[in-house]
């Protein structure tokens, strides 16, 4: 099963591990982002041949692949927030 075909409400968990997944979800989110911000950066040091020599490899392809899967993992936080908060008032 795809994670992002899970209903929220099938989902056994209490608050406390629901917001310890939270925290630790979005310190991967962070982690991922400042690790694409260093390689924009880094890019702009180089040099227009490694430059093009880095992006076309597989592991070039990967990146962009997991930066597409990474914006449908935001879409998802914003739900498992939504029912943090249902939780928390609920």
């Amino acid at each position: 099963m795809n994670v992002a075909q899970i209903n929220m409400n099938d989902l056994d968990i209490d608050l406390p591990n629901a917001k310890l997944a939270y925290t630790i979800i979005q310190s991967l989110l962070d982690s991922n982002e400042a690790l694409s911000d260093l390689l924009v950066v880094m890019s702009h040091a180089m040099d227009e041949d490694v430059v093009k020599a880095m992006t076309n490899t597989g592991e070039w392809e990967t990146y962009l692949e997991s930066k597409r899967n990474m914006e449908n993992t935001k879409l998802q936080i914003e739900k498992f927030t939504e029912q943090l908060k249902i939780m928390e008032n609920g």
